[in-house]
């Protein structure tokens, strides 16, 4: 029989799966997403701050230091076909497909709550995500904007292998802390360490933290295109076995209300602890996901009732 070893959670994880009640008023579509993302509130010391980083919370797969501006939700569904080199008779990945539906919502101009439902390992999630520090130009400038992110995701898959899965044991937990500068108008790049913590692994040589550096960037090609990078690099003293370092292409495509996010990676998953810490593929031998982000934004509350 296969073993699987489990450590109890660390505190943070389980006070975030409390996101349900978000959408009590009738939902009223925006006209542009970029005038949301900038309607935040000015700072009182005078400074001007650097808004509109990045164009979307997902750089591709993982978040940006973006947040919605309050009172505004987004819908985001998120797409990935199966690997381009699984032949014609897969049609190059056509024929496999997985997705994750999310909401996410700004209680304040800097904190955001959000949840998910993934069908890969039919994996439920949710998130609580704070813009602890804006990039500003003035007298007293800061460099960059900081967003400080924490997520929970519980796995509802049915195992047939024998090995006891109690609910807590079905949950990994991820901790990053988003550094972003916009440097112009049309460069913005972004740090991301990043902790996954996973409660059960696979054999006793398994670490069950897994740390990794992300990088990424996205450079603006028109006024409402973009290509955009993500890599995160593994820790090696703590990689898991045959897991790999995840990378993603991405080409923004900016309209009045919608963002449209197409990519290539070798990550079959859309949240942190599969693209992070499970990621099978190898990019250079052609195991490459196409999928899409596609991000809708509502304003839930009128502008007359914001900041009162």
């Amino acid at each position: 029989m296969r073993k699987l070893y489990f450590r109890l959670p660390r505190t943070l994880g389980t006070l975030l799966l409390v996101l349900g009640a978000l959408m009590a008023t009738p939902a009223q579509a925006q006209d542009d997403l970029l005038n949301q993302l900038e309607e935040q509130t000015p700072p009182a010391t005078g400074s001007s701050v650097v808004d509109a980083t990045f164009k979307s919370s997902r750089l591709i797969n993982g978040h940006t230091i973006q947040t919605p501006g309050q009172g505004t939700m987004v819908f985001l569904i998120s797409h990935r076909f199966g690997t381009l080199n699984s032949g014609a008779y897969n049609f190059f990945g056509l024929d496999q497909a997985s997705i994750r539906l999310g909401l996410e919502y700004g209680l304040t101009d800097r904190l955001t709550v959000g949840i998910g439902r993934s069908s890969l390992e039919k994996t439920l999630d949710s998130f609580v995500k704070y813009k602890a520090l804006r990039q500003t130009t003035g007298a007293h400038p800061m460099p960059v904007s900081i967003t400080l992110f924490a997520s929970s995701a519980l796995t509802t898959l049915k195992y047939n292998d024998l090995v006891e899965r109690t609910l807590t044991r079905r949950m990994t937990y991820a901790y990053q802390a988003l550094i972003a500068r916009k440097f112009s108008p049309e460069l913005s790049l972004q740090l991301m360490p990043t902790l996954i913590h996973r409660n059960l692994v696979a054999s006793e040589q398994d670490q069950h933290d897994v740390y990794a550096i992300g990088f990424g960037g996205r450079q603006k090609l028109t006024k409402r295109t973009s290509l955009n990078l993500e890599y995160y690099y593994l820790v090696p003293s703590n990689k898991p076995n045959e897991v790999r370092n995840s990378l993603a292409v991405g080409f923004d495509i900016e309209t009045g209300g919608h963002v449209f996010q197409l990519h290539v990676t070798n990550s079959q998953g859309m949240i942190e602890k599969f693209f992070v810490a499970n990621t099978q593929g190898n990019f250079f031998k052609g195991d490459l996901y196409f999928g899409f982000n596609v991000n809708r934004n509502f304003t839930l509350r009128s502008q007359d009732k914001f900041r009162k």
